[in-house]
């Protein structure tokens, strides 16, 4: 039993409902753990004996045995400090930013690349308008060596080409902050347009 302060009316512990909550939560953590891969997992503040744990629990692909040992890891994660599980719920958050805008930034490339396979010349023009230091002889030429590729059902070895020219220009520090502030501003526009 809770029991409660005859004072102030208050339980003097929490309810089971609320226990099993946390329990609950920490084990849905522990699955994710166990869903990212050992370079994800490397950035995270995991301490190393928990590490352990996550590993041992990856290796595992029976059903049932797997979900005991996630409720053994979700136990071994209760032991932990509040503050080291809010460290790795934080720096997990941290890299679904950066994973997403990391995304974000892929799909600009892809929309340059198709706006320069369509529109040509105009495409190119304002793609250099952003980037003055991109090389239009190399674009100009990749872009009409993917066009004839394609219409010869060739590999797409210059549309490929063309990809890695764009991401060159685009993941320079300044060009990536840039990026980052209009990805921003998207994330903005969709919530506003949400709300």
């Amino acid at each position: 039993m809770r029991g409660r302060d005859e004072d102030t009316g208050e339980f003097f512990s929490e309810s089971r409902s609320q226990n099993r909550r946390e329990a609950l939560e920490v084990l849905a953590l522990g699955e994710k753990l166990v869903d990212l891969t050992p370079a994800q997992l490397a950035r995270l503040p995991i301490p190393e004996g928990l590490l352990e744990h996550i590993e041992y629990t990856k290796r595992i692909t029976s059903h049932g045995a797997r979900k005991r040992q996630l409720a053994f890891l979700a136990k071994q994660m209760r032991r932990e400090e509040d503050e080291t599980l809010e460290a790795i719920r934080d720096a997990m958050d941290a890299n679904s930013e950066t994973s997403r805008r990391e995304v974000a930034i892929m799909h600009r490339m892809e929309r340059w690349r198709e706006r320069l396979m369509v529109e040509g010349d105009a495409a190119l023009a304002e793609l250099l308008d952003e980037h003055p230091d991109a090389d239009r002889q190399q674009l100009r030429t990749l872009v009409r060596n993917a066009l004839a590729e394609k219409a010869r059902n060739k590999p797409p070895r210059a549309y490929r080409e063309i990809y890695q020219v764009l991401r060159g220009l685009m993941l320079t520090p300044q060009a990536a902050a840039g990026l980052e502030a209009e990805a921003d501003d998207e994330d903005e526009a969709l919530d506003d347009d949400q709300a």
